[in-house]
Order: structure tokens, then C-alpha cells, then sequence
């Protein structure tokens, strides 16, 4: 049962996109199976929601945890009114997002020089070639597939320690002059705190406007919910998140992933945004999920605590 605040607030729009399929499952051991995948993006939508990213294009080899995506996104543009979104780390991963017909293709730029070849084996500057490069042959196919761009490590980075606010503006402009239509700043191993969201999101919409509408926040050191409340106080309303809180940064060992789906669900809820997701059925996902992954850490609390009196079913509230 959805349920929602007992606020007489009028209700305003908050989007979370699922990242649990892909950004959980890279960083854990367990390789969950392609019919339970396809069962979690069934439950998932039919817990209201409505942006998923589904897997990634890589070789298999370096994640066999996501070899199936292909098989998974299928799925997923069966689902009517769902965006599901891949990642893709170069040109051929693009080609494949293109092939699938993905309605969103998320390119990470690191904006660590070091993360970026750790984890792309190139530069910075190298990877929004191959951004120009992604929008051309996207244009050449005709494809209306999105591209957004991920600025990883945009508030710290485990490898090199401080990131520049100003390479990370310098970053998002020249993933803007590649063509791309939409970008995210990434707090990829959990070092941003709410003064520096704020701090940087000022720095960055002036140039970029609507085009930079989401959030991505790890919870590695307990302030993921409090960096979305910084970010929602300068406009935005978008944001990542994970089922259970599963995964993180294969450069940040030990780190937790994402904020938790179900906290960021109920904190949202709790202060008037309507996100259109169904509490019974996301905590009932989680638990089927623990099953799934046993042996693997969970995170998150609204799955203790459960929802607070205040937060009543919505026929209640007529």
C-alpha cells in the first residue's frame, strides 16, 4: 500500500532511479541470475518505479555479474512507461545501448584523473572524445536514446585524494560542447558533505541549467540522505539510489553503495514529494533480495525501524 505524509503540503515531484541491477550488483561477489533479475525489475515496477538502470555494457569477462544485460534491458522496454537506462564505458558499449534501443545511456567521466584510468584505463579529456564520438554515431543511427553523463569522483576521490571544484566545471562544460543531453554529479566513494554539495551544484547549474538534474550519493560515511537534502535545497530532484543500499566503488574498499532505495523513498515521502513508490512493495523487494543475496552485506534502516504513524495510508488522509 502506498502510503504518504500526513502534511496538508501540496505535493511536489521527486524522481529516484533505480541503480541496484547494475551499480549494487558490480561491486559484490554473488552473480545473481538472469531470471531473478528480470523478477526484481517486475517487482520494482510494480512498486511504482519507473526509471531503472538495468546493467552495463562491458565484457563479461571484467563483470560477469552483468553479462546478461542485454537480456535484461529486453525485459525491461517490455514494462510500459519505464526508462531503462544502461551504463556504457566507450564507443562499443554505446553501439550495444543503441542496438537495444535503451532509452538512456549513462557514460561515466571521472573527474580524478587517477580514478579515470584505474577505472577507464584513459584520461579524463580522453573520455569526452569518446563522449563526441558516442553522440555522433548516436546521431548517425537516429537513435533517440539519451546520453547522460555521470561526473564521478566529483567531491573527492579515494585514489587522489582532492578534486578540484574547478576541473570538475571544467569537465561538466566540455561533456556539454560533446553533445550530451543530460548530466549527474557522483559522490562515488562517499567524501561529499552537505557544504560541499551545495557549494558545488552552485557552482555547476548556472552553466549547465536543467541539463544537470541528479544526485548520486554513496552513504560510506552516514551522510548520503543529508547530501540529497543539500542538493533538493538547490533544485534538484532527481536522484540515484540502490535496493538495500548494495554495492559500491571497487576504489573505495568497504565502502557501502548508494543511498537505500526504501530511506531515500521514506525520507522524500516524509517531506511532501510524491515519487510514486509503494513502501509494502519495496520492503517486500528488499527482503526478497536478502534472500537472493545471502552472505551479502545489506544496508539501510527504514527496513528495522518501519514507517513512523505519522506516515498513513493515503485513504486515510480523504
Amino acid at each position: 500500500m502506498t502510503r504518504t505524509s500526513a502534511t496538508t503540503r501540496p505535493a511536489r515531484q521527486a524522481i529516484i532511479r533505480e541503480m541496484g541491477l547494475r551499480d549494487g550488483l558490480q561491486s559484490i561477489s554473488t552473480v545473481l541470475p538472469t531470471a531473478k533479475k528480470l523478477q526484481w525489475i517486475r517487482a520494482a515496477y510494480d512498486a511504482g518505479q519507473r526509471e531503472i538502470e538495468v546493467g552495463s555494457f562491458v565484457p563479461a569477462r571484467l563483470l560477469p555479474q552483468l553479462a546478461d544485460t542485454a537480456e535484461v534491458l529486453a525485459f525491461a522496454k517490455t514494462l510500459p512507461g519505464l526508462m531503462a537506462s544502461v551504463l556504457v564505458p566507450n564507443l562499443k558499449g554505446a553501439e550495444r545501448a543503441i542496438e537495444g534501443e535503451a532509452q538512456l545511456m549513462l557514460v561515466p567521466l571521472s573527474a580524478s584523473h587517477a580514478h579515470s584510468l584505474a577505472n577507464l584505463r584513459k584520461t579524463p579529456d580522453e573520455v569526452v572524445a569518446d563522449i563526441g564520438s558516442i553522440r555522433a554515431l548516436r546521431d548517425a543511427r537516429g537513435s533517440s536514446t539519451l546520453i547522460e553523463v555521470g561526473i564521478s569522483t566529483a567531491f573527492g576521490c579515494t585514489l587522489q585524494g582532492r578534486v578540484e571544484p574547478a576541473e570538475v566545471l571544467r569537465l561538466l562544460k566540455a561533456a556539454l560542447d560533446a553533445g550530451v543531453d543530460r548530466v549527474s554529479l557522483a559522490d562515488t566513494v562517499g567524501y561529499a558533505d552537505p557544504a560541499m554539495v551545495r557549494e558545488l551544484f552552485e557552482l555547476c547549474l548556472p552553466v549547465a541549467g536543467d541539463r544537470l538534474n541528479c544526485g548520486h550519493f554513496h552513504d560510506t560515511r552516514g551522510l548520503g540522505l543529508a547530501n540529497v537534502y543539500a542538493a533538493l535545497e538547490m533544485g534538484i530532484t532527481r536522484f540515484d539510489a540502490c535496493l538495500g543500499g548494495i554495492g559500491g566503488c571497487p576504489h573505495a574498499p568497504g565502502a557501502s553503495g548508494n543511498v537505500a532505495t526504501e530511506d531515500l523513498a521514506y525520507m522524500l515521502a516524509s517531506m511532501g514529494y510524491e515519487t510514486g513508490q509503494d513502501f509494502d512493495g519495496l520492503l517486500a523487494l528488499r527482503e526478497q533480495l536478502a534472500q537472493w543475496l545471502q552472505g551479502e552485506t545489506l544496508h539501510g534502516t527504514l527496513w528495522r525501524a518501519g514507517l513512523p504513524k505519522t506516515m498513513l495510508p493515503a485513504t486515510a488522509e480523504a
